[in-house]
């Protein structure tokens, strides 16, 4: 059973974009130990392949890409050099998994996508805007994301506090899941963010000022801009003090938080067409040594391929 978008009729063709570190992450702490008889680390890569294989399997995506990090826009840094600053280093048993699901990626079907000094966030975000015409499915957990849901853009999520029930395998959070989340409109979440900062970024909220708080300032105010512009009109003493305490760090928060959405896109969006490339992606899994998965994976790639969706540039833009 599943839940949210994927129960709606398919009207648009569908693109998966995928947050590459976070799933890297995940995967590597979820599953310890996990080595092929070289000694070779594979956990990281054995539990995102699965992760990716599951995706597409719930949502059969017409086109997909893994986007990943590198670096970080100079607007942030420059704004607050000590964005992302206690963030420890990649584990050393991580790295060469990096490099290999990188280029796995591609094998399974979805290209990996990256531009110079920026984060994936931001890639994802001018992706969903630039495939206008496309139904997207944003595969993260990064909050920033949020503020692109609307009625075409959704966020997949395997989270047990976002499945609707126990038996659902994951959930799609549209306009209405993320205000009840959150309390707020999606296009909301980043004046939300200004207010409360995160923690997980090293970006310093407004002291005494929590997530509820923050939602009722926005809903009453509409946004961070015009509750700093009528900030005598907030009712609570201490919360009316702290903001005009943090005014300054309320503005920074508010363009650290903003997603670029208009980046070059290094790879069109009509050149990700899912095509998974079987006889390298059995070679790459048989190097791992990961049986089952190399199992069910030779046994589809003897079935007869399904139809794939044709599309001319105009389709999409």
């Amino acid at each position: 059973m599943t839940s949210g978008l994927g129960e709606t009729p398919r009207n648009r063709v569908r693109l998966l974009l995928v947050d590459g570190h976070y799933y890297l992450y995940r995967s590597y702490f979820a599953i310890r130990g996990l080595t092929n008889s070289r000694g070779e680390p594979t956990n990281a890569i054995f539990g995102f392949t699965k992760a990716l294989r599951k995706m597409v399997q719930d949502l059969r995506p017409d086109f997909g890409a893994v986007v990943w990090d590198r670096g970080v826009p100079a607007r942030r840094s420059s704004l607050q050099p000590a964005y992302k600053a206690q963030r420890p280093p990649m584990p050393d048993e991580m790295r060469p998994q990096e490099e290999f699901m990188m280029a796995l990626a591609p094998l399974l079907g979805l290209q990996s996508l990256s531009a110079p000094d920026t984060e994936a966030d931001d890639l994802i975000a001018s992706y969903a805007c630039a495939a206008a015409d496309c139904e997207v499915l944003i595969a993260t957990n990064d909050k920033d994301i949020l503020q692109l849901v609307d009625d075409r853009v959704r966020i997949y999520s395997t989270n047990k506090a976002d499945l609707l029930a126990p038996t659902d395998s994951h959930a799609l959070l549209g306009v209405p899941e993320v205000r009840a989340k959150w309390g707020v409109e999606p296009a909301q979440i980043g004046d939300v963010l200004a207010l409360t900062g995160d923690s997980s970024d090293n970006i310093p909220g407004v002291p005494g000022v929590g997530q509820k708080t923050a939602a009722a300032l926005v809903r009453e105010f509409g946004s961070a801009e015009a509750l700093l512009a009528n900030v005598e009109k907030i009712s609570k003493p201490g919360v009316r003090a702290s903001v005009t305490a943090a005014a300054d760090i309320i503005v920074q928060n508010r363009e650290m938080v903003r997603l670029d959405l208009d980046l070059p896109l290094p790879v069109p969006v009509v050149d990700l067409m899912i095509r998974p490339q079987y006889p390298e992606l059995i070679d790459a899994i048989r190097r791992c040594e990961f049986r089952t998965l190399l199992a069910e994976i030779e046994a589809e790639s003897r079935r007869p391929a399904a139809g794939s969706p044709t599309l001319a540039q105009g389709d999409l833009f």
